[in-house]
């Protein structure tokens, strides 16, 4: 009996699935490794100014007693929490103040704003001031 008799079909492969589907395209007309160089481009650009994340720096005063505070939050979930801790302990004594890390955010006291977004640029962070 055949295959189609049964209503199963083959599927050991032979002559459907051994053909070529690229076989019939020719280069012809085509220009020569200009497609491997515009994709070399792209990917060292990229690589050069990759940046570890977008991270949101605010200056709150609601809630605090009249006290300023700044905060840096929306760090990459990719980053870990060891790393916040030491980072919080750094951005302490650069800007010289004191601070803590509560969950995933970074607080600072004082408006230390500016301080904050220079060292963030230079650690490869994409540092932007939200809120007022």
């Amino acid at each position: 009996m055949s295959a189609r008799k049964n209503g199963k079909i083959s599927t050991d492969g032979g002559e459907v699935l051994a053909a070529n589907p690229f076989a019939g395209l020719a280069a012809d007309g085509l220009p020569a490794g200009q497609l491997q160089a515009a994709t070399v481009k792209r990917s060292s650009k990229s690589s050069s100014k990759k940046s570890k994340g977008r991270v949101e720096v605010r200056r709150e005063k609601a809630g605090r007693g009249g006290k300023t505070v700044t905060t840096l939050g929306g760090f990459p979930s990719n980053i870990p929490l060891v790393t916040l801790e030491v980072m919080t302990f750094e951005l302490k004594k650069i800007c010289a103040c004191g601070g803590s890390l509560k969950g995933r955010i970074i607080e600072l006291q004082g408006d230390v704003r500016d301080r904050v977004c220079e060292e963030l640029n230079a650690r490869g962070y994409q540092a932007v001031r939200a809120g007022g």
